[in-house]
């Protein structure tokens, strides 16, 4: 039976997400997978909810904010694949070792199109002896816009992912200031769906999950170059060569795992940033929100990597 599997939104960070079904990786674990596309950040969770769709991927954040609503949700996490914060604050000029202290009274463009970057950010700032109240900051400008304000010299600073970043690096109108994959583990997409689809349809999970391990594998395996030129049919926008030094840039900080087990350690980091920055009220315990019984399975079977 098919498995309706919908996109959170279309991201470079998501890349390993693509390649399993670019490579035929779902096929070759004999499940039929149905890729839908989807254009708004955590669209997706109404239409799993009422059984539209089967699975998706996205924040652990969607979840907790779903079960924060009502305790009686059912969806749950499995398969975690981008273990790290995805998010870079670039500057207008060169600032190496760049301290979050350096940020205030700057102007910074803070991410708008989805909540979790400020929500991390903001914990770090917590962390570090900082009021993220005291920052001037600009909320309401897309990525896209904000990345031409630097250019314009309107704002200090301002929070993107790639390959944002990328453009921004090439030109020399921005350099890195700070990667929040340096953090450590903070969970940030993993498959979710209802309890109940975990249980009826456990074996076609465990063959997502397997297939999300061994590309994870060959992610690992191999450089940005090989993995940009598996998706680039999902951003046809951008160069080849810069999705290729983009892609290296998020596989050296470590931004995917080494295989599709939601550590409890990175579910806290994430929970703690939501929790502070008023997204959820105390959000939901690991135990409750995570399923990590296919992503232990699929690590003890230890599955032969498949060539490309």
């Amino acid at each position: 039976m098919r498995i309706r599997l919908a996109e959170n939104f279309r991201a470079l960070f998501y890349a390993p997400f693509y390649a399993t079904y670019a490579l035929g990786f779902y096929e070759r674990e004999g499940v039929e997978v149905e890729l839908i596309n989807s254009s708004v950040p955590g669209d997706a969770v109404s239409a799993v909810l009422d059984g539209t769709i089967d699975v998706t991927w996205g924040g652990p954040m969607r979840v907790m904010k779903a079960r924060d609503r009502d305790p009686n949700s059912p969806l749950v996490c499995f398969c975690e694949v981008v273990a790290r914060d995805p998010f870079f604050l670039v500057g207008r000029e060169p600032r190496p070792s760049v301290r979050l202290a350096e940020l205030m009274g700057k102007r910074v463009a803070t991410v708008s199109e989805v909540p979790t970057p400020w929500l991390c950010l903001q914990e770090d700032m917590r962390r570090a002896n900082l009021d993220p109240a005291r920052l001037d900051r600009v909320t309401n400008g897309s990525m896209a816009a904000n990345a031409d304000a630097l250019r314009r010299g309107e704002v200090d600073v301002v929070q993107l992912f790639q390959p944002y970043v990328e453009e921004l690096l090439e030109s020399g109108a921005g350099h890195i200031w700070y990667a929040a994959a340096d953090r450590g583990p903070t969970s940030y997409t993993t498959f979710y769906a209802r309890r109940a689809f975990l249980t009826t349809r456990s074996e076609d999970c465990l063959r997502l999950t397997r297939a999300i391990y061994r590309t994870l594998e060959w992610v690992h395996a191999g450089d940005g170059s090989r993995v940009a030129a598996a998706i680039a049919e999902y951003f046809p926008e951008v160069p080849q060569p810069r999705l290729a030094k983009a892609l290296d840039r998020y596989q050296a900080l470590g931004v995917w795992g080494r295989n599709p087990r939601l550590p409890r350690s990175g579910y806290e980091r994430l929970r703690a940033g939501l929790v502070s920055g008023g997204f959820v009220k105390s959000g939901t315990p690991y135990e409750t929100a995570v399923d990590n019984t296919f992503a232990d399975l699929v690590i003890q079977e230890n599955p032969t990597p498949l060539p490309s």
